[in-house]
């Protein structure tokens, strides 16, 4: 492929990059084409092969072009407007350039050669009955793993026998609202705000979805009337507080039947991580985590730890809902926490992640601290709803992918912002998707 590039000699890696970016947006570069070797482009230029190298590197974690190994590098973009994907349910759905959307991981730290080693362990030594249908609660190896595992590190009281793996947080709360429905239980009441994903699917297990404020120190326990509640406790998600020790007290105290999300909870930067609210009553508290956050919510791989009572009509509701995940993953997980090395991905993720956040915090203007803690993969800044307003249209403009508070409020005079998620970015993509959003608060109109 002979390339025209608008590059002026002795222009550096940036201006070089630039050019490229350049060539595919104008099209002069297309979708698909193979792009010049790093060998052929630098002799071409008179450049180090090794800025050419780094060129492309950059440029593929940008989402300009494609590399995969023993295969050529090619075009992954067209032109200035980002390409068409299949969305969830089938529809065209816009592909960013930049993102910095909440509740997602880095999908490039997730550990390949760790995981593949856990796999091939797996496959080596595991029974042939492992690969028949199994257990409906999941496979035993990963509950007993698991609950070895939350109780050293989250501090949860729990029994093997207690626990359910689902495919991901969302299939279990489905499964649990539906319990909660066949025990004559139909309203279940949220925090205000909340993922609002996560009311849907609660009202399509038959639940009638309230809000309840939260405030810096969590739900507002006395507001709560409903006979079963969602909590974020350790990091709300997404103001970023967490609930204060009187509210613990005094939630557990009200009857209700709690369901702990514990989303992020191996994530806190500023100090030792908070423990768990099941712990003050293992009876009343259904705790729910996933590898979403740690590893990638692409395994499907959630569990809970339930009340004695509710296990078997959970299992039931499991069952109508495709049951448990992949075996293969489940015994890989319960491998790789047992070995260290899923512990030892945690820790690289934490440091990585508390980097980021720094450097984000760093860099915002004057004026707009996020509240909550240090801690997960998001964090909040707060505005006025006319300029939450103008956000989405400012965002399209620079091409930055970015979550509002408004959708995931009951109140419709609740809290206005913008989530912003630090980790969703490979770490490579960081820096540009950090300009792209200092760009957008750059032009909303703030009172200075």
């Amino acid at each position: 492929m002979d390339a025209h590039l608008a590059w002026t000699p002795g222009g550096g890696r940036r201006e070089l990059a630039k050019a490229v970016r350049a060539a595919i947006r104008e099209g002069r570069w297309r979708p698909g084409a193979v792009v010049p070797s790093t060998r052929a482009l630098a002799h071409d230029l008179g450049v180090a092969r090794g800025t050419v190298t780094r060129v492309y590197a950059d440029l593929a974690a940008e989402g300009y072009l494609h590399t995969s190994q023993g295969a050529p590098t090619r075009v992954a973009t067209a032109g200035t407007e980002p390409l068409a994907a299949p969305g969830p349910a089938g529809r065209g759905e816009r592909r960013w350039r930049w993102t910095m959307m909440p509740g997602r991981p880095d999908p490039g730290l997730f550990p390949r050669t760790a995981w593949l080693a856990a796999t091939r362990r797996v496959l080596q030594h595991t029974a042939n009955s492992s690969f028949d249908y199994g257990d409906p609660r999941g496979s035993v190896v990963l509950r007993n793993t698991l609950a070895a595992y939350l109780a050293r590190s989250r501090g949860v009281r729990v029994d093997p026998a207690r626990v359910v793996i689902s495919s991901g947080y969302g299939q279990g709360l489905v499964a649990v609202c539906a319990a909660l429905r066949q025990l004559g239980i139909a309203e279940t009441a949220f925090e205000d705000p909340s993922v609002n994903r996560f009311h849907e699917l609660a009202e399509s297990a038959g639940q009638r979805v309230v809000g309840v404020p939260v405030d810096g120190d969590g739900l507002v326990v006395e507001r709560l009337a409903s006979p079963s509640v969602v909590v974020t406790a350790a990091h709300q998600s997404p103001t970023g507080v967490t609930l204060a020790p009187r509210r613990r007290t005094a939630l557990v105290r009200t009857g209700a039947v709690i369901v702990e999300d514990d989303y992020d909870g191996e994530f806190r930067y500023d100090r030792h991580q908070v423990g768990a609210l099941q712990a003050l009553a293992p009876e009343r508290v259904v705790y729910g985590g996933s590898a979403s956050k740690t590893l990638s919510p692409s395994l499907r791989l959630g569990w809970l730890v339930l009340p004695r009572s509710l296990v078997d009509p959970v299992v039931a509701a499991l069952t109508h809902t495709g049951g448990p995940p992949p075996t293969i993953n489940q015994l890989a997980l319960a491998d790789l926490i047992s070995s260290g090395g899923y512990d030892r991905h945690v820790r690289r993720c934490r440091t990585e992640y508390r980097s980021r956040r720094d450097r984000l915090v760093a860099a915002l203007p004057p004026g707009l601290p996020p509240p909550g803690i240090p801690a997960g993969l998001h964090l909040l800044l707060s505005l006025s709803p006319a300029t939450e307003a103008m956000v989405p249209a400012i965002a399209r403009r620079h091409s930055l992918e970015l979550a509002t508070v408004s959708p995931h409020r009951f109140d419709p005079d609740g809290p206005s912002g913008i989530v912003i998620g630090y980790a969703a970015s490979t770490r490579p993509a960081f820096g540009g998707a950090l300009d792209a959003l200092l760009a957008v608060l750059d032009d909303l109109p703030w009172d200075r």
